[in-house]
């Protein structure tokens, strides 16, 4: 703990992780927020899914592309940009009353421009602390990741049950243009300017631990999102319930990051912490299949998510210090673009597969509705603890090292004597 008083003690760090934290504290609360607005106006998971899939395309071209463009027209105007066209398309769906299609314009909207804060901020770090406590402010950062994936999903899910979806929708566009004014004015965007990248857009992903890491957290947030959807339909829209279970969750995953966020990096490293979250999901989803229903469901299913949740934010921050550590500094925006486009697109994913999958068992069966979502969340992180496992020797030995990014060096032309 005391890596991480030293690092907030450091100029700006705490200042930048709050406003950084702010600004993408909607990425939590869009996915389920859409699930629970699209279900109330539709009353059905599956077209709830179709405007999830249709953010998530968005999201999948606008990631590393708009994370790029920082490096030629700066982050602020870029920022600015694409956190205005946002919020607008937001407010769209929140408050216009639209047919199912143009629902999916709007989320389509929505996600291609979605502010690329994540790259930004992850491009600073490096220039804001010397390279021994690089690592910890990965850790550091993951746990607060937590906070957005796990607390943002509880923060929408007691708005929306008890006051209104669209109030949830609402919320989340008050974080959006907040957090993203503190972070614009943050006087650390000035200070560092982003090299802008002579290779081809998606080079990067040549690169087998940026793709590595890029599959595994677009695994492991849908995981997340799956989960999330499967605890909302297993006690229903209107009962508050499932905030107090995933706020279990979310304090499980915060005090694992804070706690094991820390340890040296190995290439197991990634597929240890999988395996946690896995076995969790298999524990969750044998809790809904026995205890469905009676008094014990509350406590085995808080139970089995205190266990997955334990190394989530671990698992993040092996996924920061290997990006990190294996690209040149004028490609660590586009390379944090690719891996946050694969988990803005796990968290619709995971949201939309669950949610079809909800309604077909909900058809079927009747009760124990949010069984489907746990079936998907454990077909994510099965296959996202297999991926780690099979190519874990693509992954860097980070034990003794830092995680600074590669330096840029050009040719130096040698006149002969």
């Amino acid at each position: 703990m005391n890596a991480y008083v030293s690092l907030l003690r450091t100029p700006g760090v705490a200042r930048i992780i709050a406003a950084q934290l702010t600004a993408r504290f909607p990425s939590g609360m869009l996915s389920l927020g859409f699930l629970l607005h699209m279900q109330h106006l539709f009353g059905s998971y599956g077209a709830a899914g179709l405007v999830l899939a249709a953010t998530s395309v968005g999201q999948a071209v606008s990631g590393p592309l708009t994370s790029r463009w920082m490096g030629v027209w700066g982050m602020r105007p870029v920022l600015a940009l694409t956190t205005s066209i946002c919020a607008v398309s937001l407010l769209t769906v929140a408050l216009v009353p639209l047919p199912l299609v143009g629902y999916m314009v709007a989320g389509l909207v929505a996600g291609l421009s979605y502010p690329p804060v994540q790259p930004a901020v992850r491009t600073i770090y490096p220039k804001m602390v010397n390279s021994r406590q690089l690592t910890p402010l990965f850790s550091l950062d993951a746990s607060a990741q937590e906070i957005i994936w796990i607390a943002g999903p509880v923060v929408v899910t007691l708005i929306a049950t008890q006051i209104s979806t669209t109030v949830g929708i609402l919320v989340s566009v008050v974080f959006l243009l907040g957090g993203g004014l503190w972070f614009l004015l943050s006087p650390e965007l000035g200070r560092v300017r982003i090299p802008r990248s002579k290779r081809k857009l998606g080079a990067v992903l040549k690169r087998p631990q940026v793709l590595l890491s890029t599959i595994v957290g677009f695994l492991l947030v849908g995981t997340c999102a799956a989960t999330e959807a499967g605890v909302v339909a297993t006690f229903g829209q209107g009962n508050s319930t499932s905030g107090l279970v995933l706020s279990i969750w979310a304090v499980a995953s915060l005090l694992g990051g804070l706690f094991l966020g820390h340890i040296p990096v190995g290439p197991w490293a990634l597929a240890r912490r999988m395996v946690v979250i896995l076995v969790g999901s298999i524990l969750a989803t044998t809790a809904i299949l026995i205890w469905t229903g009676t008094a014990a469901e509350f406590w085995t299913l808080s139970g089995a998510l205190l266990v997955a949740g334990l190394c989530i934010a671990p698992a993040l921050a092996v996924m920061f210090a290997v990006v990190s550590s294996s690209v040149r500094f004028s490609d660590t925006a586009e390379a944090y673009g690719w891996v946050g486009t694969g988990q803005l697109i796990g968290a619709a994913a995971g949201s939309a597969v669950a949610g079809f999958l909800i309604d077909y068992v909900s058809a079927r069966h009747g009760g124990g509705a949010g069984l489907g979502g746990f079936i998907v969340a454990v077909v994510f992180a099965a296959v996202g603890t297999l991926v780690p496992v099979l190519f874990h020797r693509s992954l860097p030995d980070l034990r003794g090292r830092d995680a600074s990014p590669l330096p840029d060096t050009e040719p130096v032309q040698v006149q002969p004597s």
